[in-house]
Parts: structure tokens; sequence; C-alpha cells
């Protein structure tokens, strides 16, 4: 999925009117954000906690200190994990990880949902989809 669909998506699950307009520069498609009343804003994890506090919904960024770097820290996983790998053994890693590491979660900041979830949910998503059609093609 391109991060300005992403975004797109993002914004309505905050519940924010539609109007944004992305564009992406760059190889890499880096998505950027002309703001009404400011500097631009580049790259995925910054414009999605741009649009979290214009919701008014900075819980999503995480309560404590020490969950607001635990949301940074999967932001990051996401952006240098994530994105950009698409092999079998990449994606197979990726899972394995989250796997292990949510054993004994609920979310990735333990019991408390946050833009981290959405985030990953939104990468991983094109990986599941692509292994759902790998089955029912093999299975045809």
């Amino acid at each position: 999925m391109a991060a300005a669909a992403e975004l797109t998506l993002l914004e309505k699950c905050l519940g924010l009117s539609k109007g944004n307009k992305y564009s992406a520069q760059g190889e890499r498609q880096i998505p950027v954000l002309q703001t009404n009343n400011g500097p631009s804003l580049t790259g995925l994890t910054t414009i999605a906690a741009h649009l979290v506090q214009q919701a008014n919904k900075e819980y999503l960024l995480g309560s404590t200190a020490e969950e607001k770097a635990v949301v940074q820290q999967w932001l990051e996983y996401r952006v240098t994990q994530v994105d950009g790998h698409s092999s079998k053994d990449d994606i197979r890693t990726v899972l394995k990880d989250l796997n292990s590491y949510l054993e004994d979660k609920v979310y990735l900041t333990g019991y408390n949902f946050t833009l981290a979830d959405i985030l990953l949910y939104y990468g991983l998503h094109r990986f599941i989809i692509m292994k759902l059609r790998h089955r029912l093609v093999r299975n045809f």
C-alpha cells in the first residue's frame, strides 16, 4: 500500500475530514504533506504523528515516557524493517520477530492501542494479502 493511501486511511481512522494532499519525493517515494500554515512535513511517521495531534488523539503516541519510546521504536521498525523489504525471507523474519515479541502482549506497547499498531498493520497488510493470493492461486 502506498504511503499516501495509508495516510488517507489513517485520516479516516482518526475521524479527520479529508483534504490533505500528499505527494511523494525521491526514488523511495517518501510521502510529503504540505501544511496550510507551515513548512511541508516529510516521512510517513512524521506525518502520521502530525495527523494524530490534529485529531487530538495524542494517547495514540503513548501515555508514559516509556510507552512513547516504545511507540517510536516500532514506528522506526516499520520504516527500517518493513518498508522496502519484500523477499520471502525478509517477510518471514519480520513476521517471526513480531510473533515472538507479541507472544505475551495484546498490542505493541503492551495493553494500549497506539499509532505503532496502526502503521505496522498497514505496512504488513500487503504481505498478508500477497501470501493469501499465493495460496489461492496454488490451490486452484
